[in-house]
């Protein structure tokens, strides 16, 4: 038995015809029939039997057919596969961002890579830094984009873009007309956080305890477009990554407050589990957002 074989058989089996078989194939009759017969030789069991002038499966036939359609798709696959791995320009590539860059940082970089392989399928999975990590971990994306990575054990981390975080308000705000304002007075204002274990929580909650601050939590929101709306609707202020209110600074919804030591400068970083192989699509996704990170920083300092 071999697939020559068994790809001859499906064709005959579906058309219930050696010569249309034969036809499909761009074969000749004689060498069809002569496949099946060495296929049946193989096995030991008549595959065919005339049924008027058509062609009918017998027992045994019937239960090679769900075989042959298993082994031959699994081939088909299984070429498909490698052809994506030797072909950065085809395949999936599942990506994972936590929160803010998923939102405001990732898709544009993906857009450029999109335009450059419209083969190639993009999944994007926005989610908390702590899925991101353990999806990474689990193989279940090919590339992560986070802010705040504590345990970059097993983990393979590139720096990315930055990501500043601005103290944000209302131009409403009593604030918003100050200048130089000193940390220590954003301990008397009510200040909008997100959820626990976000990575600007996180590094908000750090940055106060080194200043032995004690922060006066207002509302607890579990994204930055809630937290904007209510700074926007003068429910407190919020320290939140610039990226994330370029839109609204520009329409004078929010302004950012002239705090002495912002903005404070973080890190997105892009990371990819270490040891693992992956497809050569992925692979030219990480490549570019190297290459994306380095232009970035270019514009940043022509700028």
């Amino acid at each position: 038995m071999n697939l020559q074989q068994l790809r001859t058989f499906r064709v005959v089996a579906q058309q219930r015809s050696y010569s249309r078989a034969a036809q499909l194939l761009y074969l000749s009759q004689p060498g069809v029939s002569l496949q099946v017969r060495a296929l049946e030789q193989s096995i030991g069991m008549a595959l065919f039997e005339r049924f008027g002038r058509q062609l009918r499966l017998t027992e045994a036939g019937v239960a090679l057919l769900e075989y042959a359609d298993r082994i031959l798709s699994l081939v088909d696959e299984s070429q498909q596969a490698l052809e994506e791995l030797g072909n950065a320009r085809r395949g999936i590539v599942r990506v994972a961002a936590s929160t803010t860059a998923g939102i405001y940082i990732v898709p544009r970089a993906l857009g450029g890579f999109h335009r450059q392989n419209p083969g190639v399928r993009l999944t994007l999975d926005v989610v908390n830094r702590f899925t991101v990590a353990e999806r990474l971990l689990r193989d279940e994306v090919d590339v992560a984009v986070m802010g705040l990575i504590e345990d970059a054990h097993d983990l393979q981390v590139e720096l990315f873009l930055p990501n500043e975080l601005v103290v944000i308000a209302s131009p409403r705000h009593p604030l918003a007309q100050r200048k130089q304002i000193p940390v220590a007075d954003l301990v008397g204002e009510t200040l909008l956080l997100r959820e626990q274990g976000s990575g600007t929580r996180t590094d908000i909650e750090r940055m106060f305890a080194k200043g032995q601050l004690v922060m006066r939590l207002g509302m607890e929101l579990r994204s930055s477009g809630a937290i904007k709306q209510a700074v926007a609707a003068d429910l407190g202020i919020a320290i939140i990554p610039m990226r994330a209110i370029e839109l609204e600074i520009l329409a004078k919804r929010l302004v950012t407050l002239n705090v002495e030591g912002f903005p404070i400068r973080r890190d997105w970083s892009i990371a990819r589990r270490a040891g693992r192989r992956l497809s050569a699509a992925a692979n030219a996704l990480w490549d570019y957002l190297l290459l994306y990170r380095d232009e970035a920083s270019l514009e940043f300092a022509l700028a």
